[in-house]
C-alpha cells in the first residue's frame, strides 16, 4: 500500500475544508485525531484521556499551557480524571513505558527552544519507545530531521500520520500508521489522496515496513 503525501500548505488547507465543506468543528477533529493516536500508541491531550479510559496511566508534560478555551477544557477533563501533570520530563521518563510525542504540529518551523530542546534530546537518547504524532518533534514536514542540534538523530519507534502521510516519511525508519478514518471522499479527491482500507472499527492502519509514500 503506497499513500500520497500531504505537504504543510495542503494539510492546512485540508483542515479548513474539513471544517467548512466537511462541517467538522475543531473539537471534533481533535477528538478524532486523539482517538487515532490513542489506538496507535491539543491531539496528545485527547489521546491521554482515551488512554486513561483504556486502563493506562498517562502523565502529561505540558510546560507552556495555552490560554485557548478549547485547550483549557481538554486539560480540565484530564484533571477531573486525576491524570497527573508534571514539569519534570526526564524524571517522568524514568517511570514510563511509552512516550507520545505531540509537542509540535505539522506547521512547526524554525529553531527548537527550551524547554523543548532538552525534551527532544531526552527522547532522542531514551530506550523507552516513542510514538510521534504527524511528525517527530523538531522535524520539518517537508525535509525530515534537522541537520544538527536537537532532533538530528531522533527517529522514534512509531509514527502516526494524521489524515495522510507527510513528505518527511521518506526519512522515517520505524513503524508507520495512518489515522484518518473521517476524511470525506470529496476532500480526499480534491487533494488527490488515497483512503486506506481500515479493518473493522480501527481508526488507524499500519503501512507495510519499508513502504514509501507517493508524492
Amino acid at each position: 500500500m503506497s499513500l500520497r503525501t500531504l505537504n504543510a500548505k495542503d494539510a492546512t488547507d485540508l483542515d479548513k475544508d474539513l471544517m467548512s465543506v466537511g462541517a467538522f468543528s475543531l473539537d471534533q477533529l481533535m477528538e478524532l485525531a486523539g482517538l487515532s493516536v490513542s489506538q496507535a500508541g491539543g491531539d496528545g491531550l485527547v489521546a491521554a484521556r482515551h488512554l486513561w479510559h483504556y486502563g493506562y496511566q498517562p502523565t502529561i508534560f505540558y510546560p507552556k499551557q495555552s490560554k485557548n478555551e478549547l485547550y483549557q477544557r481538554l486539560s480540565e477533563q484530564l484533571k477531573n480524571l486525576g491524570v497527573p501533570f508534571t514539569d519534570d520530563f526526564e524524571g517522568a521518563l524514568k517511570d514510563t513505558d511509552h512516550v507520545v510525542d505531540s509537542i509540535f504540529g505539522f506547521s512547526f518551523s524554525g529553531e527548537v527552544r527550551e524547554p523543548f530542546a532538552a525534551v527532544i534530546t531526552a527522547m532522542e537518547s531514551t530506550k523507552v519507545p516513542v510514538t510521534a504524532v504527524d511528525a517527530p518533534s523538531s522535524w520539518s514536514i517537508e525535509d525530515g530531521p534537522p541537520s544538527s542540534g536537537p532532533g538530528a538523530k531522533f527517529n522514534p519507534e512509531n509514527l502516526i500520520s494524521l489524515t495522510a502521510p507527510k513528505p518527511l516519511v521518506s526519512h522515517f525508519k520505524g513503524r508507520h500508521f495512518v489515522g484518518g478514518r473521517f476524511l470525506p471522499p470529496s476532500v480526499a479527491e480534491k487533494y488527490n489522496l488515497d483512503i486506506p482500507e481500515y479493518r473493522g472499527v480501527d481508526q488507524i492502519v499500519e503501512l507495510p515496513a519499508g513502504q514509501n509514500a507517493k508524492t
